[in-house]
C-alpha cells in the first residue's frame, strides 16, 4: 500500500493543480471506497496485494490535496485551526472504525460473508457517497464560492495572495513546481515527518494488538470500544493545540514537544503492558502527541514553502514521510513476540525524539499573531 501511495504523491497533487479539486479529490474518494469494497471479496493472498496496491495508487495524493487545498481558503495566521478541522477527521475515523469495526466482526455474518469481508464492504462504502457528494458541491477555489459574496471573494483571494512574494509572477510549469524537491527545506522536512509518521503509524497499526494484551480475554467489540479512548482524548487535545499555536503563532515548539510527549507515552505503555489504567492513560499521551502535532507542523510547512514549492513540496513531504507507514509497522512486527508486541515500540519512540530533535534546531519564520502584531520574518535556515 504504502509503496504505490509514496510513488504516486507528487504526480496526484500536480494532477490536482492542474484539474481542480472538486474533480480530483471526488476521484480519489470515489476510487478509494471502491477498492476498499472489492477488498471484502479477495480470495487469495495475491488478491490481497493487488487490493493493497490498488488502494495505494487510489488514495495517493489525498492528504497533501486536502492541505494544498486550505492554501486556497486560509491565510497563515487561522491555518493551524484549518488543518487541525482537517485533520480532525483522522481521530473521528479512528473512533468510528475502531467501534464499529470491532462490533461487525463479532456480530456481522450477512449472507455467508465472514465478519472482517463485511468490515471493508460496509466501511468502504460511504467513501464513494462522499466522493460523489464532493463532485456535486464542492468550489475549487474561494472565486467559485457561491456562499461567499464578490467582495468577500475577492478580499480573501487578495488577502492569501499578499502572504505569497512569487504570487501572480509567472505562470509555473510542472519543471518549476519539480524544483521544490530540490529545496533542502523540502527534503530536511520531509525527513523529520518520515520520523513522525513511524510513531503515528507505529501507534495506531499496532493499538488493538496493545489494548488486546491488556488483557487476553477482551472480545473484538471491547477491544474497539476501548481502542476509542486514545483518540477521543487525542481529538480534543488537537483542537486545544492547534488554538493555541495560531494564537501565538508558535509552531516549532508545539511540535518538539509533542513528539517528546508522544514518546513518553510509548513508553508508559510498555512500562504499563499489563496495567489497563495507567496503560491507557499513556495511549491517550500519544494520541495528543501524534494527532496534536499535525496542525502546528503543516502549519510551519505552510509558513516556509512559497506558493510555487507548495503542490509538490506538500506531496514531497507527505511521500517521504508516508515511507515511515510502510517501515514502522514492519519493524515492530519484526522485534515483537507472540505474548508482547510492546517490545517492538523502541523503534518509534527513537523516532519521536529525532523528529524532536531535528524540528528544535530548524530555524523558521515567524506569523503575526492573532492580535495583529508584527511577526518576525528572517528567512528560514536548517
Amino acid at each position: 500500500f504504502f509503496l504505490a501511495y509514496v510513488v504516486l504523491e507528487i504526480p496526484s497533487n500536480m494532477m490536482m493543480k492542474k484539474v481542480g479539486a472538486r474533480l480530483w479529490l471526488a476521484r480519489i474518494a470515489i476510487s478509494w471506497g471502491l477498492v476498499t469494497v472489492v477488498t471484502g471479496f479477495v480470495e487469495t493472498i495475491t488478491h490481497l496485494y493487488i487490493a493493497r496496491i490498488a488502494l495505494g495508487i487510489a488514495e495517493a495524493g489525498l492528504f497533501p490535496g486536502l492541505l494544498l487545498y486550505l492554501t486556497f481558503w486560509y491565510r497563515g495566521r487561522e491555518r493551524g485551526r484549518a488543518i487541525a478541522a482537517l485533520a480532525l477527521a483522522q481521530p473521528i475515523a479512528m473512533v468510528l472504525g475502531s467501534m464499529t469495526g470491532g462490533w461487525i466482526l463479532d456480530h456481522v455474518d450477512w449472507l455467508d460473508l465472514s465478519g472482517w469481508r463485511w468490515v471493508f464492504i460496509l466501511q468502504g462504502a460511504p467513501a464513494v457517497l462522499i466522493g460523489i457528494a464532493t463532485l456535486l458541491w464542492l468550489p475549487d477555489k474561494p472565486s467559485e464560492a457561491r456562499f461567499l459574496a464578490p467582495d468577500e471573494r475577492e478580499w480573501l483571494k487578495t488577502s492569501i495572495d499578499k502572504e505569497y512574494a512569487d504570487s501572480g509572477a509567472k505562470k509555473e510549469t510542472a519543471r518549476d513546481q519539480l524544483r521544490a524537491m530540490k529545496n533542502r527545506k523540502v527534503l530536511y522536512l520531509g525527513v523529520a515527518n518520515f520520523f513522525a509518521a513511524c510513531g503515528l503509524y507505529g501507534f495506531s497499526f499496532f493499538l488493538p494488538k496493545i489494548v488486546q494484551q491488556l488483557d487476553p480475554g477482551y472480545s473484538a467489540t471491547n477491544i474497539g470500544l476501548l481502542g476509542t479512548i486514545p483518540f477521543l482524548v487525542g481529538a480534543v487535545g488537537m483542537l486545544v493545540l492547534a488554538r493555541t499555536s495560531d494564537r501565538t503563532g508558535e509552531r516549532r515548539f508545539h511540535v518538539v514537544g509533542l513528539m517528546l510527549l508522544a514518546a513518553l507515552g510509548l513508553f508508559g505503555a510498555i512500562v504499563f503492558r499489563h496495567d489497563p489504567v495507567p496503560a491507557m492513560v499513556s495511549l491517550s499521551l500519544v494520541a495528543i502527541g501524534v494527532l496534536g502535532y499535525m496542525a502546528p507542523y503543516w502549519a510551519l510547512v505552510a509558513q516556509v514553502l512559497s506558493r510555487e514549492q507548495t503542490a509538490v513540496g506538500l506531496a514531497g513531504i507527505n511521500s517521504i514521510a508516508a515511507l515511515g507507514g510502510f517501515v514502522s509497522p514492519y519493524l515492530i512486527g519484526l522485534f515483537a513476540t507472540e505474548d508482547d508486541v510492546t517490545v517492538g515500540l523502541y523503534f518509534p519512540i527513537g523516532c519521536l525524539v529525532v523528529c524532536a530533535v531535528m524540528l528544535a534546531v530548524l530555524k523558521v519564520p515567524r506569523e503575526r499573531t492573532a492580535d495583529g502584531l508584527p511577526a518576525e520574518r528572517t528567512p528560514a535556515k536548517v
